[in-house]
């Protein structure tokens, strides 16, 4: 298997960090220069009309992409340890609370970095700085519904560790980065532990 990533991007990262969460090191790692535009050539087109990362291809020839979609695979490839659900009541709640994460937490830094840090204009054109920074606004509003959440519980979707809590620390990593984002500075203490905590696991340092 291949799979196509870039350095410093989120979404491949939440993959790099799922396979590793597995145990999976056979995996071959295909970097792709997004700054050179190689996600835009002929070739890597070919693999992904979107021109999106990342992107795993398959011992068959086939590829898969979508974040999701790729870790949903990986978790049928390699079941233990279970990150999405042991049974369709957990899968459900699990999937209910990386969803929120994914568009209300991961998605709103992702639309701020993209539209108000110069070092990725190349990236989003035309950059909407007003946009962009409303959304940074609004992320911050999820980031205090999940400060409260942690307040009672040691995980993002609950008792134990899962792909939720992927999503969320790879987009608070991003944040913390481009963004400056840190939660304990405005008060999100619970966060701001959490966010430590699972920095620590050997995961978080896991090649992407």
């Amino acid at each position: 298997m291949k799979f196509f990533t870039s350095p410093r991007t989120p979404n491949p990262r939440r993959v790099a960090m799922f396979m590793a969460e597995k145990g999976l090191s056979g995996i071959e790692h295909v970097s792709i220069d997004l700054l050179s535009g190689a996600h835009r050539s002929a070739e890597y087109l070919q693999k992904n009309p979107f021109g999106r990362l990342p992107a795993l291809e398959l011992d068959d020839g086939r590829v898969l992409c979508e974040t999701r979609a790729i870790c949903t695979w990986l978790e049928g490839y390699a079941p233990e340890p279970n990150l999405m659900g042991d049974g369709f009541d957990e899968r459900a709640f699990i999937e209910m609370t990386d969803r929120r994460v994914e568009l209300h937490l991961f998605l709103g830094i992702a639309n701020c970095v993209r539209h108000t840090h110069p070092g990725l204009a190349m990236l989003e054109q035309p950059q909407f700085a007003d946009f962009g920074a409303s959304q940074g606004e609004k992320m911050r509003e999820t980031a205090r519904w999940l400060d409260g959440v942690l307040a009672t519980q040691p995980f993002v979707a609950g008792q134990r560790f899962t792909i939720a809590d992927i999503t969320a620390f790879c987009a608070l990593e991003f944040g913390r980065g481009l963004m400056k984002f840190r939660p304990g500075a405005e008060g999100m203490e619970h966060l701001q532990a959490w966010r430590d905590r699972i920095a620590e696991r050997p995961s978080a340092a896991a090649p992407y």
